[in-house]
């Protein structure tokens, strides 16, 4: 089936990630573990990871012990500024087609803007704080 709203694969694995991340705070994890964690390939999650780094969500340290760890505290960070690292600016549509066509009024009324507000409100206004209890994926893994 499916879905009306539609997030990439890349904006998914990122917040996934952030989530992730934000529930293991005290101590970082390899991109194999996150990627064992989230079922998803090594290769994606290290771009994605490389992204979150540029915009300072995530940094990561080499060696014994190293890995990923989040940028700032959890409370700073929205949904909403991960998935604007990796899609750009979530703009809102009123229209499915990249030409309008319809005369007047839209054949699916409001019904795009007020969806496309209500997952702006949401992903602006939940921080990576609120969702860490989210996973524990990780926590018999010592």
């Amino acid at each position: 089936m499916s879905s009306p709203v539609k997030i990439s694969e890349a904006a998914s694995l990122a917040l996934h990630t952030m989530v992730l991340l934000a529930s293991q705070r005290d101590r970082n994890l390899a991109t194999r573990d996150i990627a064992a964690a989230l079922k998803v390939s090594e290769a994606h999650l290290a771009k994605v990871l490389q992204r979150l780094g540029r915009a300072g969500l995530v940094r990561s340290r080499r060696g014994p012990g190293g890995g990923f760890s989040l940028g700032r505290r959890p409370e700073d960070i929205t949904l909403l500024e991960v998935y604007e690292v990796t899609e750009g600016p979530l703009e809102q549509t009123e229209c499915l087609l990249s030409k309008p066509v319809c005369q007047g009024r839209c054949i699916l009324g409001d019904l795009l803007s007020s969806v496309g507000a209500q997952v702006r409100d949401y992903l602006a206004g939940t921080r990576l704080s609120e969702l860490g209890h989210t996973f524990s994926i990780l926590e018999e893994k010592g």
